[in-house]
């Protein structure tokens, strides 16, 4: 990966196996008034996504979940906040969360620490599985949208407690988290145009419908009562709404999130179909 290290229109960036092409945009960047150039790994892999709720000290991760960050089914066009996610992933390797904790995040509160500048609260740890094993693309501090749907779809324990003890630095005397043993899948919504130029304005319907499908919960983000009309629902733009689902399965999940889907009504509006479809069908895989 070869990045323009500076605003580039997000044209900066170059991923690519050709060595004569990496070195001609990495020309190009130089060529530039004090154009400099950043030289990254290819990272190729399956992302995941890894909560871990951390005291300063002591770090409990949630379940490792997958998103969708491109607008089209077959991750294909721009970039967006994110369009789905699911969780578990059955085709991560077997002990990896344990690894992230012992490798990525407890190391980072501990140098955090040894800095003066300790961090309790959420430690978001973007991660690709490669065939070199764990990489880490990014870190966050902040629950990650929609991602975190899912995974606190499936907390059986009480999230006011686990977020107390980060806070007052407990972390360490909770007991282990319980999870439901089955799966779910969050589908996003997003508003016409988006993300380009959104929408807004549009009225929703079917929202009453799609909650009451069999374990869906319907999360609002970019709505808004309608002025004239008090019991009217309409878009803000952008991504309008998560529609969140467990099933006992993958597939129940993701077919009780898609029924839901379908009820609801939003002029122009738009989701990707293959949220956590190729997961139901096996096709996620790890290199090597």
């Amino acid at each position: 990966m070869v990045k323009d290290d500076g605003l580039a229109a997000g044209k900066g960036v170059v991923v690519t196996s050709d060595r004569a092409e990496a070195l001609a945009h990495a020309e190009q960047c130089l060529a530039k008034s004090g154009g400099r150039v950043v030289i990254e790994e290819y990272l190729e892999g399956p992302e995941v996504s890894l909560f871990c709720v951390t005291d300063g000290v002591d770090v409990v991760p949630l379940l490792p979940a997958q998103d969708f960050k491109r607008v089209g089914d077959g991750d294909l066009g721009p970039n967006t906040g994110g369009m789905g996610a699911y969780t578990p992933l059955a085709w991560t390797p077997h002990g990896m969360v344990d690894e992230v904790v012992e490798r990525v995040a407890l190391p980072v509160v501990r140098e955090m620490a040894l800095r003066g500048a300790p961090f309790s609260g959420l430690l978001y740890v973007g991660l690709a599985v490669t065939r070199r094993g764990i990489r880490v693309i990014e870190f966050n501090a902040r629950f990650g949208d929609p991602e975190t749907q899912a995974v606190l779809a499936l907390l059986e324990s009480g999230l006011g407690a686990l977020l107390y003890a980060s806070a007052t630095g407990h972390l360490g005397e909770l007991p282990p988290l319980i999870w439901n043993h089955g799966a779910a899948v969050t589908v996003v919504v997003a508003a016409g145009g988006y993300p380009a130029s959104p929408r807004s304005g549009d009225v929703i319907t079917g929202l009453e419908a799609a909650g009451a499908v069999e374990g869906v919960q319907v999360f609002h983000a970019g709505t808004t009562h309608a002025v004239e009309e008090a019991d009217a629902i309409v878009a803000t733009g952008g991504r309008v709404l998560a529609i969140t689902a467990r099933g006992a399965s993958l597939a129940e999940a993701r077919d009780r999130a898609y029924e839901a889907v379908a009820l609801i009504e939003l002029d122009g509006s738009h989701c990707r179909s293959d949220i956590a479809l190729a997961a139901v069908r096996g096709e996620v895989t790890v290199p090597g």
